[in-house]
Parts: structure tokens; C-alpha cells; sequence
């Protein structure tokens, strides 16, 4: 058990989260360029131009998030992710993941 007062060695633990959140903003970057990429291949119809709009402020939504995260870690003593940020982290993926089977299908 720690005594009231002690200061934490948080070790690399806040680096790797960091490193985390940067790989997983690449994968996000790269769905939101291939969905872009398809929009301009396809016919481009209205459905394919908007579907990459929304891709697009997806995309820039979850940058905005990582990037809170990663500049919050930057602290002696990173706090936890706040609930509002992880629930907009999930709208984003699980949006991103919707809007992947509808240009599939």
C-alpha cells in the first residue's frame, strides 16, 4: 500500500498511451482518406459525396479527441479519460464502422 502523500512513478505507462492513441489516430486517418478515395472513384452521386463529408468530420472529430488525450498525458500526473471523451471516441468508431458496411453493401 502507498502513504497518503507519495508520489506515483507512473514509469512509460502515459508513453505508450500516447503511442496508442497516435497509431490508432493513423488508423482513423487512413479510413477516413480510403472513404474519400472511393467517393471521387465511384460515380460520385450525392450518397458518395456526403457519405465522405461524414467521414471527413468524423475523422476530424476523433483527431480533436486524441488530441486532448495525448496533450492531457503530457502532465506529471495524467488524470483518467474523462467519460464524455470516451463515449465521443466510441460515436466515432462505431459511426466509422456504420458508415464502412454501407459502402460496402
Amino acid at each position: 500500500m502507498s502513504a497518503a502523500g507519495e508520489v506515483r512513478d507512473a514509469g512509460l505507462q502515459p508513453e505508450r498511451t500516447r503511442l496508442a492513441w497516435r497509431r490508432t489516430t493513423l488508423a482513423c486517418s487512413v479510413v477516413a482518406v480510403l472513404a474519400v478515395r472511393q467517393a471521387l472513384r465511384g460515380t460520385g452521386s450525392a450518397t458518395e459525396v456526403a457519405g465522405a463529408a461524414v467521414t471527413v468530420l468524423i475523422w476530424v472529430a476523433f483527431l480533436w479527441v486524441a488530441h486532448r488525450r495525448m496533450r492531457g498525458l503530457a502532465a506529471a500526473r495524467p488524470r483518467g479519460l474523462a467519460p464524455r471523451a470516451a463515449l465521443g471516441v466510441v460515436a466515432c468508431t462505431v459511426a466509422l464502422a456504420v458508415l464502412a458496411v454501407a459502402v460496402i453493401l
